[in-house]
């Protein structure tokens, strides 16, 4: 009897299993086996070298039976018999096991007609799993030498997945019935899950042909819409345009990573995917843009001056500023310079003088209107993760400029405005920031732009209302009003041309005379700028167009009269010089959105109780002005204290549908109370203005060139101003300071003197 370990194997009685000679000799030690020989098959418990086997490696049942056959191909044959319980295992020195066995009957509760049922179902099982592949013939022969489920098992035994306990545990089972069951679940099992794996790799190699074929058939259809494209330039495609834009645009590297992978989604979407429009506009955009730096060039500073004086008449500070700046960026070899921010009236030319600009450095305008923004995505973009993004307009203007350095105007900074959405103003740091704009990411692009050549000119109508962290970047350019005189130069070389022109007048059908001008500016503006007078020469040229047309060869001569007869609306009522003096009232000076204006100090006293009545909608600036003008009365006259106590004072300021407030008509208000409380007339060709301080003092106010231009067309011949405003006076025009008597002031004491109603002897 010659005992073999085996593991890992099914063992089945009446079955033939099949051992390499040389395999057998090496993991069993087992040799010298003739046919006719007794053999016991015991089943180990772990695959271990048979040199290391004690008598607890073996399971307690194995199977007898014989050796069958040595063919010359090398193999043994054993044919298994009947099933042994295993008992005395002995393991001699040369290794060789001795045992004692006792045949394991079956109980054979299972008929041959559930046998023979059960048989062909695993047959059949087994030929259709067998049928997916290329060895199905000889599957087929090796099927129908199977005869029974214990043959099935053994058969099978070396590709199931099952461990040596389960093995092992069809062995132990006794009832053949219970036995063919579990043979049943573990073929059944082992035949799904091939059937499933072979399923799964199946799809998987009909995915790669699949994907193989399109590749093919796309490097196909790419070399095939070359030789379209080369024999019809005309009809080249999107994708091979767009290859050839982000080829030739110069763009950084990341820009161009990020195109490339866009470029990339739009092959694999296709031109009829819902996405294929968004990818299309986003490479068509980011491709249209210049990426090329423009390379500095010198600029001539008397051409550019020449250019300036023909687009803009006065505002010679402007363009010194603008000289000044040209100056610079011929000297250090850049694109860029100062951010400039114009601010002034309405109508005062802040906007059209960057075009201008843009014409002197031969470079390219684009406007980008800001009032009225609250969202920060209007400044850096939309992403592109939401339906309708679209880019900021900081890079639509750059992409409507069509070069990498235009003169850029933002216009109306001072009309931005925060909400929930954001705050554009702190979008807007990074783009005008020269430390941090030649890296602006715009959302909706996804990668560094840079603005750094870009001329950047933001304009305001006032710096009270625009955001503090813009103005700490931008130089302050004041812009003052025009006066009259400048008007009328603005009306006949520019205003007046161009209204004849856009209602089809030529030079010799019409005529607008000095006095017609002149009575417009004085009669029907009353404005810094010259955005009314041109609303006034567009209607006149409007109405004068029906005689035009009418009268073709005859030409019209346009004055005072006919711009009385013309106009819709009625004069504007400027407030003028008052025909009778009286105390208590002072002319001031104020400043509004539009330009200069006078008005009146008005006070009174009424019986009362020393009540201090305010009217004219003053704000709490003024109010508090007032307060201060009543306590330095007080002090500078004892005498009027019964006054002020036993009478009720009313300041009003004339025009009091018109809210009032600031900080400049303190030293008004102290000289009309002086005037009232002295008897003393102050002369109503005299006009102030000015903030006063407890102490007397009388500080420096804004608006100074707008206010004097106000007194001068009011006909004020004299006027106080603080004395810390002479550095203002400057930006006064030459007309205004020919006709006007201006006198600095530096406290109360001396404009009551000058305006006689303190007395000669009086000593600071």
């Amino acid at each position: 009897m010659i005992v073999i370990p085996v593991y890992n194997i099914i063992l089945a009685p009446e079955t033939n299993i099949y051992f390499g000679i040389d395999q057998l000799r090496r993991s069993t030690g087992v040799k010298g086996l003739t046919v006719g020989d007794i053999v016991v098959l015991v089943a180990t418990r772990e695959n271990e070298n048979y040199k290391e086997m004690t008598p607890s490696s073996f399971y307690p049942i194995g199977m007898a039976g014989y050796v069958k056959e040595i063919n010359n191909q090398g193999y043994i044959v054993i044919h298994t018999e009947y099933r042994v319980d295993i008992s005395n295992v002995e393991i001699d020195y040369d290794h060789s096991i001795r045992l004692s066995m006792v045949r394991r009957n079956d109980i054979n509760d299972m008929s041959e007609a559930v046998e023979a049922e059960k048989l062909k179902g695993l047959i059949q099982e087994m030929r259709d799993y067998a049928s997916g592949f290329e060895w199905a013939d000889a599957a087929e022969f090796w099927l129908r030498q199977i005869d029974s489920v214990d043959k099935a098992a053994s058969a099978m035994s070396p590709w199931l997945d099952i461990n040596s306990e389960e093995r092992y545990a069809i062995l132990a089972e006794d009832s053949r019935l219970r036995r063919a069951e579990m043979i049943e679940e573990a073929l059944y099992g082992f035949l799904e899950v091939g059937r499933i794996t072979n399923e799964a790799v199946t799809s998987q190699q009909q995915e790669h042909q699949q994907m193989y074929r399109e590749q093919a058939i796309k490097r196909q259809m790419e070399h095939l819409q070359r030789e379209l494209d080369e024999m019809h330039p005309e009809n080249v495609s999107d994708i091979q345009m767009f290859e050839q834009k982000i080829a030739e645009s110069g763009m950084n590297e990341t820009a161009r990573k990020e195109a490339e992978k866009v470029l990339n989604r739009l092959k694999q979407e296709g031109n009829h995917s819902a996405e294929a429009g968004l990818l299309y506009d986003y490479l068509d955009f980011v491709t249209g843009l210049s990426w090329t730096k423009e390379e500095a060039h010198h600029i001539d500073l008397e051409e550019a001056r020449t250019v300036l004086d023909e687009d803009h008449y006065g505002l010679s500070k402007v363009k010194d500023r603008i000289i000044q700046q040209i100056a610079v960026m011929n000297l250090r070899k850049e694109q860029r310079g100062s951010i400039l921010l114009f601010v002034g009236a309405p109508g005062t030319g802040k906007t059209s003088i960057g075009k201008s600009i843009a014409r002197a450095l031969g470079r390219e305008y684009v406007r980008v209107s800001l009032g009225g923004v609250h969202d920060e995505s209007d400044i850096r973009g939309h992403r592109r993760t939401y339906i309708g993004a679209m880019p900021g307009r900081i890079m639509d203007g750059i992409s409507k400029s069509g070069v990498s350095n235009p003169v850029m105007v933002l216009d109306e900074v001072d009309k931005l405005s925060a909400s929930y959405q954001g705050n554009p103003a702190s979008a807007l740091l990074e783009a005008l920031d020269p430390e941090q704009n030649n890296t602006f990411t715009d959302h909706y692009m996804n990668v560094p732009y840079d603005l750094s050549a870009v001329l950047f000119i933001c304009t305001a109508n006032t710096t009270d209302t625009s955001p503090e962290p813009l103005l700490n970047r931008m130089e302050v350019i004041q812009f003052s009003g025009y006066t009259p005189l400048e008007k009328l130069q603005i009306a006949k070389r520019h205003l007046a041309p161009k209204a004849m022109g856009t209602v089809g007048i030529s030079d010799g059908q019409m005529e607008i005379t000095d006095e017609a001008i002149e009575t417009i500016i004085s009669d029907y503006t009353m404005e810094a700028g010259v955005r009314g007078l041109r609303k006034c020469i567009d209607t006149l040229c409007r109405v004068f167009a029906v005689r035009v047309a009418s009268q073709p060869d005859e030409k019209f001569i346009v004055d005072s009269d006919s711009v009385r007869e013309s106009m819709e609306t009625r004069p504007v009522q400027h407030n003028r010089i008052l025909p009778e003096p009286k105390a208590g009232v002072v002319t001031g000076l104020a400043w509004t959105p539009v330009g200069g204006e006078i008005l009146y100090i008005e006070t009174m006293f009424t019986r009362g109780k020393g009540d201090l009545i305010i009217t004219g909608q003053l704000g709490d600036v003024m109010k508090e002005s007032a307060r201060i003008a009543v306590t330095l009365v007080k002090s500078l006259f004892p005498d009027s204290e019964r006054l002020f106590r036993e009478g009720d004072l009313h300041i009003h300021v004339p025009e009091g549908a018109v809210p009032k407030d600031g900080p400049s008509a303190g030293i008004a208000l102290t000289t009309a109370l002086a005037s009232l409380v002295t008897g003393k007339i102050v002369d109503p060709h005299t006009a102030m203005t000015g903030e006063v301080a407890l102490r007397g003092a009388v500080t420096p106010i804004g608006g100074l060139p707008e206010k004097l231009m106000a007194a001068e067309r009011a006909g004020i011949t004299r006027a106080f101003i603080p004395e810390a405003n002479m550095y203002d006076l400057k930006d006064v025009a030459q007309e205004v300071k020919d006709k006007i008597e201006i006198t600095p002031v530096s406290n109360v004491e001396d404009v009551l003197y000058a305006v006689g109603i303190l007395p000669v002897t009086y000593e600071a």
